[in-house]
């Protein structure tokens, strides 16, 4: 069996193969790599973004949304799995592009997603620091983002599976406030609800659904506006590829970990926003206050605020753990390549990056600033790259995927004999690549997005020339 010609690889894509080029330790079980994906897509967007969304297309509109998103998590999910269980290494969206369409692509990926994880960086120390101050108005916000700048830096360099292990508590605080939501929430349509006052009324199951201006006051325009959010909302799902590199048993634990993934968020995710558009009248929903807030208050909850407010914090800090992590594979995954300095593919005794992960948070850091002194210039540009980034992986999951299989077939291989099959080939790949294009369109036609497009698409244009001038040749010569 030999891979596509493009690549400089030319060894069958089998775990064997793929443990070779990655030296990191596998320590990281099913339950860790679940709950990484969830910690990397349950956010502060779900938390204090749901209203917005909510507003803008209505309870049906907004719950449409979120399952055309869910939706669009499975098929790039059922793609990432073939190509983590084929190649199980770290930094993998770099390994699946670099081998299945070229290493140029490989490249430009792995910068995308590491510039993602960057910029986001900056915005959750502050944000967290910001929130701290609730309970200490006293303190300076940046004395707080600096201690969860240390602590999140520290979590990290100990070992992937203490990582791993923060990153499973971490988010399973988020996921115990999802589910208290749905569950007391939708006890409340239908009639229970012990906590809250008597004076309190609660609409029976989905009467909410229907307003005065139809099932969609916002028109087809705030529904398409809300899916491209939702697109944005999943992000953080396709960690389990970063991950896959330091698990123990990927043939078995990384389909695992997919499935019960994408089903936890289509439950908690559209569970969540259904029982919040059907309590809180959609020309009501709080902007200025989560809805997870305006819920848990109304059902008489004790000191919601002061746990919805932890509970964010915890969101913010678990995604800038999954971040950090994140961002030292992808540059740990480049030097292993030849394609960044060697340093960075250091590991030190306990198997981790050192070099990457310094790197990563200087880089998180510098965002950081950037927010505070170039807010309008720089920041901005970086964050329209991020905004962009996440479609961008996306859609080369989905190709990488369908060459793979395309150039496995054609070597002779024998499609029963993966580990993990994409099911519906080539069905599968073209629609998430297919959906994932269309986003693109529609973020061409919102004003308020479009500036991802104006910054993204040159930025991909210059890793590539930059690719071409500095490994261009090497790159040929290695085929």
């Amino acid at each position: 069996m030999s891979m596509p010609t493009t690549s400089r690889y030319d060894e069958p894509p089998t775990p064997e193969v793929a443990e070779k080029h990655g030296t990191l330790r596998r320590a990281m079980t099913t339950r860790h790599l679940v709950m990484i994906a969830m910690g990397g897509v349950i956010g502060s967007g779900l938390f204090l973004s749901t209203g917005y969304t909510i507003s803008q297309a209505g309870p049906l509109g907004a719950v449409i949304s979120y399952v055309v998103g869910a939706l669009v998590v499975y098929l790039v999910m059922a793609c990432l799995g073939e190509l983590a269980v084929a190649y199980p290494v770290s930094g993998a969206f770099h390994i699946y592009a670099s081998r299945s369409i070229n290493p140029a692509t490989g490249f430009t990926t792995a910068w995308l997603y590491w510039l993602c994880w960057a910029v986001a960086l900056g915005s959750e120390f502050t944000a967290s620091g910001i929130l701290m101050q609730r309970w200490f108005p006293d303190v300076p916000v940046w004395v707080w983002a600096a201690v969860f700048v240390a602590v999140v830096f520290t979590v990290n360099a100990i070992s992937s599976r203490v990582f791993g292990e923060t990153e499973y508590w971490f988010s399973l605080i988020k996921v115990s406030a999802v589910v208290v939501l749905i569950v007391l929430g939708g006890a409340a349509l239908v009639g229970f609800h012990p906590l809250a006052s008597s004076s309190q009324s609660f609409p029976v199951l989905f009467a909410n659904f229907t307003t005065p201006q139809g099932l969609f006051p916002g028109g087809v325009t705030g529904v398409l506006a809300t899916v491209l959010a939702a697109f944005y909302a999943f992000s953080g799902s396709e960690l389990i590829g970063v991950a896959a590199g330091e698990t123990a048993s990927p043939e078995t634990a990384i389909p695992k970990a997919l499935r019960i993934t994408v089903l936890r968020l289509l439950i908690f995710f559209v569970g969540s926003i259904t029982v919040i558009a059907a309590i809180i009248p959609f020309d009501q929903v709080g902007l200025d206050q989560s809805p997870f807030v305006t819920v848990l208050s109304a059902l008489g909850i004790p000191y919601a605020a002061d746990i919805m407010n932890f509970v964010i914090i915890t969101a913010l800090l678990s995604a800038g753990n999954s971040g950090l992590f994140s961002c030292a594979r992808m540059l740990f995954s480049l030097a292993e390549e030849g394609h960044a300095p060697k340093a960075l593919g250091r590991l030190n005794r306990r198997g981790v990056p050192m070099v990457a992960l310094v790197v990563s948070m200087l880089g998180g850091l510098a965002s950081l600033l950037s927010s505070v002194v170039s807010a309008e210039t720089v920041y901005l540009v970086l964050v329209s790259i991020a905004g962009f980034a996440v479609v961008a992986v996306w859609m080369s999951i989905a190709a990488s995927q369908f060459f793979h299989r395309r150039a496995f077939v054609r070597g002779g291989g024998d499609v029963r004999a993966l580990l993990y099959r994409t099911p519906f080939y080539p069905v599968v790949p073209v629609l998430a690549f297919g959906l994932c294009l269309l986003s693109l369109v529609g973020v061409a036609t919102d004003p308020t997005q479009v500036t991802a497009l104006y910054f993204g698409v040159p930025f991909v244009g210059a890793c590539y020339l930059y690719f071409y001038l500095r490994h261009g040749r090497r790159a040929k010569a290695g085929r």
